[in-house]
């Protein structure tokens, strides 16, 4: 990940602009944010990945802001549910919603939506980039990746698969994994991945393409089998899970980064002092040794820019969007 980051570096970085602010806000008004509560809108359910994330910074950016951080889980519809309200929202930085690869870029090729992922929102910043984990039930045959497709292909159209929802970084990486593979399982849709979880630990469902954040917990206690990370690199804070390329799938990469996004129109000044909040809050060593627990990788100081955020997401849309088509990924 270390890697990308620094290709990252290389691009130019495209320059943003908010647009209407004067109709909302006026410059007194910006300069007394916040002046009421701030809610941040989780798009999935309480205990997932991204509600980690939420959680870890919500308290932190109340201490910064000076005021309260009410965090919510509005789950549903691939997150686009909590899109389409935060999209709907005043822009006045009191609503705000994290995000990551499947509610910003792939939920506008796959869903259609009452909005756009892309014009609808202002870039607030980057905060971690993380990876998937290929993880199993533990009571699978199956030791390690090739042996799991293996058994994937011995039971094929048996074995069940979590998702968050049709259309989820979970479910395209598992679509590709088929495709690349020559295996075929059944999706079991979740409002989340926390649920999801639940029941992969129970041995409900079979396997799950897991964000590092959900699952690294329950690799490292034993209560599930991880069999790869989707990175060209080992995770520090789990150097004994082989990589993809290691464990015989090469170049199956999937990359899970998140953001902050405010709605569209909100003031400049506004987006300042919440990105200014939450580099703040990145910088905290208690925060950095939190993500990395669970496989996040924060990215540096200038890739957590509105302006950064903006250009990465752009370039994952170009990237992404094209592979989804020619797939025929539809929400089901």
């Amino acid at each position: 990940m270390r890697g990308l980051w620094a290709v990252l570096r290389g691009h130019a970085i495209v320059l943003w602009a908010l647009a209407g602010s004067a109709a909302w806000t006026t410059p007194g008004q910006a300069q007394s944010f916040p002046s009421r509560p701030i809610t941040l809108i989780v798009p999935f359910a309480a205990g997932g990945p991204t509600d980690t994330l939420a959680r870890i910074l919500s308290e932190r950016i109340a201490a910064e802001l000076r005021t309260t951080v009410v965090v919510e889980n509005v789950a549903g519809a691939s997150g686009s549910i909590a899109g389409a309200r935060v999209a709907r929202a005043t822009p006045d930085g009191t609503t705000i919603t994290i995000g990551h690869w499947g509610t910003h870029v792939l939920n506008g090729a796959i869903l259609k939506l009452p909005y756009d992922v892309v014009s609808d929102f202002e870039p607030v910043a980057m905060i971690a980039m993380g990876t998937q984990l290929i993880v199993g039930r533990k009571s699978l045959e199956a030791g390690n990746l090739k042996e799991l497709i293996a058994w994937l292909k011995a039971n094929s159209g048996k074995a069940t698969a979590g998702t968050s929802g049709a259309g989820t970084g979970a479910h395209v990486a598992a679509v590709f994994f088929k495709d690349k593979t020559g295996t075929d399982f059944q999706f079991v849709p979740y409002r989340g991945a926390g649920p999801a979880m639940i029941d992969l630990v129970a041995g409900q469902i079979d396997i799950m393409f897991d964000q590092a954040a959900n699952s690294l917990a329950h690799a490292k206690s034993g209560a599930i089998k991880a069999f790869a990370v989707t990175s060209p690199t080992r995770l520090a804070s789990a150097p004994d899970i082989p990589t993809v390329d290691e464990a015989g799938l090469p170049g199956l990469y999937i990359s899970y980064w998140h953001g902050i996004w405010a709605p569209r129109g909100t003031p400049k000044e506004i987006i300042t002092k919440l990105n200014a909040a939450i580099v703040a809050v990145l910088a905290h060593a208690a925060v950095q040794q939190r993500f990395a627990e669970l496989g996040q990788e924060i990215p540096p100081p200038e890739q957590q820019t509105p302006a950064a955020l903006a250009a990465f997401q752009k370039a994952e849309t170009e990237k992404w969007w094209p592979i989804v088509k020619a797939a025929n990924i539809k929400a089901e």
